[in-house]
């Protein structure tokens, strides 16, 4: 959604810049490209600050004596497997347990669950906390049924946001805070606008260009935003997508992906989608199979100001936001991608990768998913299901070393006739590998299986492939030699 304003503004003459910080909001205002240092000026009759949560900031550049006006809140989501809710059905319940409200909305096939509301400090890389995902999960409990276990293991991603909430300086109670939007004028004519949200953002700039207009004797027309569209929705129909699958060839949950995504410029990205080079879809290389986002976006993100690889996975498509382990697998051909783009060196793609799986990790909810297990784990299991474990182990550690490699796995796979790609397979591994020495002990995949138990744990591929391996060779029941004819 902000990506279209800032289309549509261009579109109209604005100029735009992104990944740009303000050193000083006066008439001139200089600006720094944070990617590659290079500092301009901008001349303007009006400076607006705009910043959300970083508004008070930009107001001390210009005046250092002003009072705070703005109060950042946190507020954490989490997603889950679709499952957890109806297609067409949200809730929200407005008082839970401590006061804050709660919803629970499906969200592109998946669930987003939220949130919390707690003062934090302004960071430009807000991380989600333990405390907070466990708060949620408790109480989306109370709205599910009985015989619906909420898992820790089902949190595929979460994330902090900071809400701008605000005091009014010209109001008498200045302590309560805003949800609504405020407009100020500095004595030097900086005009602020703080607070508001998503939903409201066309009568907060009507707003602040009114006041713009009525302070700096600005020459403009009445307001226009009523009824304008945003870009992309010119040509857009409920049924274009349609039209993709017809004219391109793309699997239909792609088409309709690309048409809600990019409206009527969804055509552009599909023209120069690679050809799969299979019977369907004729185009429409998908960066994880699970998700309809294509490799055509990626190009086509570049196109529309993508500068990283951390703005294709969360400011051009929701891949970091759904599934962060899905995100980390696509980042390697993502960063390629980019870097024929872009023209990166070897270097800056690696650079481009670390900076991108940091991102997935702090800021996305990768470290504490990876978290429910450490090296520390406890495992709590039964006698019986220890055993039951260590049997299962020993069917792929033949050699009875204690640990299991990529050629152990390989081996029992072969004797199944089931063949997994061995980069895949390293991943399935490394997920579970708590100390990182290329190996799974017995001690680690026993601290799994009790995190899988304790449902701290879900969707490990280790757990699933050595459970089906076992009953696919436990259904290989050797011949009698009576049955056999005796044999020779």
């Amino acid at each position: 959604m902000n990506l279209a304003i800032a289309l549509t503004a261009a579109r109209y003459g604005a100029a735009t810049a992104n990944y740009t910080e303000v050193r000083a909001p006066a008439q001139r205002v200089s600006c720094r490209d944070v990617l590659t240092g290079k500092e301009f000026d901008v001349r303007a009759k009006c400076v607006i600050n705009a910043t959300g949560p970083f508004t008070d900031s930009v107001r001390k550049m210009d005046d250092q004596e002003v009072p705070n006006i703005c109060q950042p809140s946190a507020g954490v989501h989490i997603v889950m497997p679709g499952y957890y809710s109806p297609d067409n059905m949200g809730l929200l319940d407005p008082a839970t347990s401590d006061g804050r409200v709660i919803f629970f909305l499906p969200w592109e096939k998946m669930t987003i669950a939220g949130t919390t509301d707690s003062p934090t400090d302004v960071t430009s890389h807000p991380i989600p906390t333990e405390e907070d995902i466990n708060f949620i999960l408790s109480e989306v409990r109370n709205y599910l049924g009985a015989d619906v276990e909420v898992r820790r293991g089902d949190v595929l991603a979460a994330w902090s946001g900071i809400r701008p909430l605000v005091t009014n300086p010209d109001s008498k109670d200045t302590q309560s805070l805003s949800r609504n939007h405020v407009v100020t004028v500095s004595d030097s004519g900086l005009i602020t606008i703080a607070g508001g949200k998503w939903t409201t953002y066309r009568a907060m700039a009507r707003d602040t260009i009114d006041t713009a207009i009525r302070k700096h004797n600005l020459k403009a027309g009445s307001c226009q935003t009523m009824g304008l569209q945003l870009e992309g929705a010119q040509d857009w129909s409920p049924t274009l997508y349609i039209r993709l699958v017809q004219d391109y060839g793309l699997e239909s949950e792609v088409a309709q992906h690309l048409a809600s995504t990019y409206g009527g410029k969804a055509f552009e990205v599909a023209k120069i989608a690679q050809v799969t080079g299979k019977r369907w879809p004729i185009v429409g290389k998908r960066l994880v199979s699970e998700f309809p986002y294509i490799e055509a976006e990626v190009v086509y993100g570049v196109k529309e100001y993508a500068r990283t690889a951390v703005d294709i996975i969360s400011r051009r498509t929701r891949l970091a936001f759904l599934n962060v382990q899905a995100a980390h697998e696509a980042l390697p051909r993502i960063v390629d991608i980019m870097a024929k783009e872009l023209n990166w060196c070897e270097q800056q793609k690696k650079e481009q990768l670390e900076t991108a799986k940091t991102f997935l990790y702090y800021e996305m909810g990768y470290k504490v998913k990876t978290d429910q297990l450490t090296d520390a784990s406890e495992i709590s299991l039964a006698p019986s299901d220890i055993e039951r474990y260590k049997k299962r182990f020993r069917m792929f550690d033949k050699d009875k070393k204690g640990f299991i490699t990529i050629l152990d796995v390989q081996r029992v796979l072969q004797s199944i006739s089931v063949q997994i790609d061995e980069n895949a397979l390293h991943e399935i591994l490394n997920e579970v590998d708590l100390n990182k020495n290329g190996q799974v002990e017995l001690n680690e995949f026993l601290q799994l299986m009790s995190a899988v138990q304790k449902g701290r744990v879900s969707g490990s591929r280790l757990a699933v492939l050595m459970k089906s391996a076992e009953e696919k060779l436990g259904r290989r029941q050797a011949i009698p030699v009576d049955r056999s004819g005796g044999g020779l």
